[in-house]
């Protein structure tokens, strides 16, 4: 998706740190109740510092939802949460986004066109009434409205499993029959594998749908005994962990504990102490023995994070290479500044908006998870 994020004048990019938190925090009393700024667990602190509410993505969203009175939302994240809180708010709420090159490599992976022309290829193979599309809250909003469209939900980390159940017609929704026999996952492949073993199923029920390949680099076999069909999507942080970086850690930490985001690999996944979302590993965190040592397969900002905020255990990244979200990176205080002092004098830059169409069917399929979950 092309994004152009015009360069910031002098006066915001020569400003020390002081300085520039000095002109926000003047910008904020200015602007009162009628600002909202939410901050993304991964952002980077200097910009959490001036956060109204930080979470997770959907959770920030649904946040800015109960602030009515908040005319502007500035969404320290990345682009499609800015779009699912533009979905939430109301028509005389503008969500701002500081940097508009803030993506996500993730939700790029799997577009609209890419997306609609796989289904046209299976339904070259097989009846995509019993197929259920299923996008993680990673993607865009186009990607939303296409499940809303096709009977599918939107997914989140912490609720994947749920979704998945009802679209097979498992688990408290067994009496009801599926709603499909298979399900096409996306953008992230990891995500699903994850919850496809923790169901039950096994690789022998999944696939990896390449957009690349022909026919998605599968059979017509494939693509109708499997059924789990998994986009090759993959965050460029999660993937960076390895087995080999849990057993060092063990090496060096026989007691220690390791927890692992399901956006890692299925390997680490299954030699991790815990597994869970983003709000699960800073409770894990938090509700850890004192004194114990924690190794983290998520981003390097809320690692270092809780291991501020802990001072009572030892908390490090997975990879001790390190490994930041390079987009989420872009929101700094430059840009927090650069847009609040716009507002200040009445402008609103950035604002992100989703049409009304791609909004209404993007809603169905997020309302759809609010009602499985």
């Amino acid at each position: 998706m092309l994004r152009l994020q015009l360069p910031l004048p002098e006066r915001y990019t020569s400003a020390t740190s002081d300085e520039l938190a000095t002109r926000v925090r003047a910008a904020k009393e200015t602007l009162g109740d009628s600002l909202f700024i939410l901050g993304h667990h991964y952002q980077r602190d200097e910009v959490m510092a001036f956060a109204d509410a930080r979470g997770d993505s959907f959770q920030l969203s649904r946040l800015a939802q109960g602030r009515p009175e908040a005319r502007t939302i500035v969404f320290c994240g990345v682009h499609f949460m800015a779009e699912s809180a533009d979905i939430l708010t109301g028509d005389d709420q503008a969500v701002i986004l500081p940097d508009l090159n803030a993506g996500c490599s993730m939700a790029d992976m799997a577009d609209l066109d890419s997306v609609e022309e796989a289904w046209d290829v299976l339904g070259e193979v097989v009846d995509t009434e019993r197929v259920v599309p299923i996008t993680y809250m990673n993607s865009s909003a186009a990607l939303k409205a296409f499940v809303g469209r096709n009977g599918g939900a939107v997914c989140t980390s912490t609720n994947a499993r749920a979704v998945l159940e009802w679209a097979l017609g498992r688990g408290r929704w067994a009496d009801d029959g599926p709603r499909g026999e298979q399900v096409l996952f996306f953008p992230d492949q990891h995500l699903g594998r994850n919850t496809g073993y923790a169901m039950g199923f096994t690789e022998a029920d999944m696939a990896v749908w390449d957009p690349r390949r022909e026919q998605g680099g599968l059979t017509e076999a494939e693509l109708k005994e499997r059924t789990f069909l998994l986009w090759r999507g993959h965050c460029s942080v999660h993937q960076r962990f390895s087995p080999d970086h849990v057993a060092a850690f063990r090496a060096e930490h026989p007691d220690g504990l390791v927890v692992a985001h399901p956006e890692c690999s299925h390997e680490v996944c299954a030699v991790a102490d815990a597994v869970g979302s983003t709000d699960f590993i800073v409770r894990y965190v938090d509700e850890a023995p004192p004194g114990a040592t924690i190794a983290v397969g998520t981003e390097i900002h809320l690692v270092n994070r809780l291991d501020a905020e802990t001072p009572d255990k030892t908390v490090v990244s997975l990879d001790p290479l390190v490994c930041p979200c390079s987009t989420m990176f872009r929101i700094d205080l430059p840009h927090l500044a650069w847009v609040l002092e716009n507002l200040v004098e009445g402008r609103v830059v950035n604002q992100i908006t989703v049409d009304a169409d791609t909004a209404e069917w993007a809603k169905v399929a997020l309302e759809r998870m609010l009602a499985i979950t």
